[in-house]
Formats: C-alpha cells, structure tokens, sequence
C-alpha cells in the first residue's frame, strides 16, 4: 500500500466548477490509483471534498483528510491492520 497525497485545490483555478465535477472525480481516481492510503488536502468546496471521498470509496484502502487546522482526520479505513 501507498501514500498518494491528492491536493484538491490543484483541480481548479479561482473557483471550482459543479460543471466540471466529472472530470475532478476521474481525475482524483486515477491520482488514487487502487488500493493505496490517500490524503485528500487543499482548500477546496465541501461539496467537492464529498463528492471525491465518495467516488474513492472502495478504491482507496484508507482516506484521510488532512487540514492545517484540524491535522490528519480518518474517513475510512479498510485495511486489515
């Protein structure tokens, strides 16, 4: 398993565009490639970030969000461990 840190402010410049939200998701997708421990960051919607930690549920072994404020938060984890 592998970290990928995925920062979801690189997705979009100024603003992030609901008419864009397809393309955000394959491209979140395949950054997490499958089975690893991602980490969503960056200053993004909240619509956003739900919409990418659903799409990722199922193909990332563990997601976390990471924020300066709050520091690593768990979503998921399916890992055995």
């Amino acid at each position: 398993m592998s970290e990928v840190t995925i920062d979801l402010s690189l997705f979009f410049t100024n603003t992030a565009k609901l008419a864009e939200l397809d393309r955000y998701i394959q491209k979140a997708k395949s950054l997490a490639g499958d089975g690893n421990e991602v980490i969503l960051t960056g200053a993004a919607p909240v619509w956003l970030y739900l919409k990418i930690a659903h799409a990722l549920h199922g193909k990332a072994r563990k997601l976390i969000y990471n924020s300066p404020v709050t520091g690593k938060i768990v979503i998921f984890d399916h890992s055995p461990d």
